[in-house]
């Protein structure tokens, strides 16, 4: 008998996915436009109008940009048309919501590709811990896709995984 390490995770056949592989490069820019109402509590289209027609929206250039008013007051919708409009020829993405809206959009994307099929009868493992703002959006997304096909969902790391879903003996 010999002192041979085996790695029973790698011999277990699970597939781990790993959301933070999906996660696309770029910046993210919150373009507030409270910093554009007047006192705090409007905007005065004119004023609006002049921002945008000087305002340098190059420099928004292969960026992931969500559109907001973080204050309390009322916005006209037009006003974030307006943005949008400058925003468009350069942001990889414009969406109106805050950076998690912005992050689960681009996840919902992205997701959507995924073939469910791939991964039939397969036991996964939904990695968890990671560095990148991945948001809950996309793992509750996720396990939406695979459930369907998959004989096992687990969260965590393989070593250490929480069940989430395991197919009966007589679904199919």
């Amino acid at each position: 008998m010999g002192n041979e390490i085996i790695n029973k995770v790698s011999q277990s056949g699970l597939i781990t996915i790993d959301l933070e592989e999906f996660y696309p490069k770029g910046e993210r820019i919150l373009f507030d436009i409270k910093d554009l109402l007047f006192q705090g509590q409007i905007v005065r289209e004119k004023d609006f109008r002049e921002f945008v027609k000087t305002h340098t929206w190059a420099d928004y250039k292969d960026k992931y940009a969500a559109i907001i008013c973080s204050a309390d007051a009322i916005v006209p919708t037009w006003a974030y048309m307006l943005i949008a409009t400058q925003l468009e020829p350069y942001a990889k993405k414009i969406v109106f919501g805050n950076l998690e809206t912005l992050e689960t959009l681009l996840f919902d994307k992205i997701l959507s590709e995924i073939n469910p099929n791939d991964y039939k009868d397969a036991r996964i493992v939904i990695k968890g811990c990671g560095t990148l703002p991945v948001p809950i959006a996309a793992f509750v997304e996720l396990t939406k896709i695979l459930r369907p096909v998959a004989k096992s969902i687990m969260y965590g790391e393989p070593c250490s995984t929480v069940p989430i879903y395991k197919k009966k003996s007589h679904e199919n």
